[in-house]
């Protein structure tokens, strides 16, 4: 980093989220909308203020992952902290959030921001973004199915990954019935129950096995796409490459246009 730089760092660092005296902090917040532990919360807020640095020392588009996307969703609702005590205060500048608009073009762009982000970030804090945050191209961008769904009202299950497995379980439970009714014994139910019940711990543990995940933020967000529309919930903001992508020809990438009429002065160029 240039001294500019390193002074520009120093601030974002300084900046604080979790405003003194209160009692549900930002952090907890992001936790509990997304289902993480808190220090998983506190991780991706300070790579969320990475992000936010990356933003303003390159022109080229730059976005983040969806666990960071999600922090700054969050921190625009908190219009006062965002646009006066972040942009404004700390940055002298404002930062704009940019959805999609959907289709193969904005895919491919996004999904070059992204690779791009990455490389940014190695160069500038030495090292490569941690995994369990900025997921590789392909989850970033095919893993957004997300929904807002209470909690207190649905159980959530994962889908098992191999449908083979279902189609066998869905035949040992027909097995079973006819077994147990051609027997008619609480033993044969017993053994029957409990083959069941291993399949099921069997199909369901193979299916939570995920490589890309951290497998503590299995809820990377409660807002999403599907289909062929655009999954930012924050749609009318402009600005930053948020890569809600979808694969195809939907597209559900936001991307961040950077600096904005208010000045752009001191690191990084015009747009991001």
């Amino acid at each position: 980093m240039i001294p500019a730089q390193e002074l520009l760092w120093q601030k974002i660092q300084s900046f604080n989220l979790d405003k003194p005296g209160v009692d549900f902090k930002f952090s907890d917040r992001l936790a509990r909308e997304n289902g993480w532990p808190r220090n998983y919360a506190l991780r991706v807020i300070e790579e969320y203020k990475k992000f936010i640095f990356l933003c303003c020392i390159t022109p080229g588009g730059v976005t983040p992952s969806d666990p960071v996307d999600q922090a700054w969703h969050l921190h625009l609702t908190f219009t006062q902290s965002y646009w006066n005590d972040l942009c404004r205060d700390t940055l002298g500048r404002q930062i704009h959030h940019n959805p999609t608009k959907g289709g193969q073009a904005e895919a491919v762009k996004f999904d070059g921001y992204y690779t791009h982000t990455h490389q940014l970030y190695t160069q500038a804090f030495g090292n490569a973004p941690p995994a369990d945050i900025w997921h590789n191209n392909k989850s970033r961008f095919t893993d957004i199915n997300f929904r807002r769904v209470n909690v207190g009202r649905y159980w959530l299950l994962p889908k098992p990954r191999n449908m083979s497995q279902v189609v066998i379980l869905l035949m040992l439970v027909v097995v079973a019935g006819l077994f147990i009714q051609a027997s008619e014994t609480n033993i044969a139910l017993a053994i029957m129950t409990g083959v069941i019940v291993l399949v099921v711990v069997a199909v369901y543990k193979d299916g939570g096995d995920d490589s890309d995940d951290d497998g503590k933020n299995n809820n990377n967000g409660n807002s999403g796409c599907g289909g062929d529309t655009d999954g930012g919930h924050h749609g009318g903001h402009s600005g930053h490459g948020d890569s809600h992508g979808c694969g195809g020809h939907s597209g559900c990438g936001s991307g961040c246009s950077g600096c904005s009429s208010s000045g752009c002065s001191g690191c990084g160029g015009g747009g991001h």
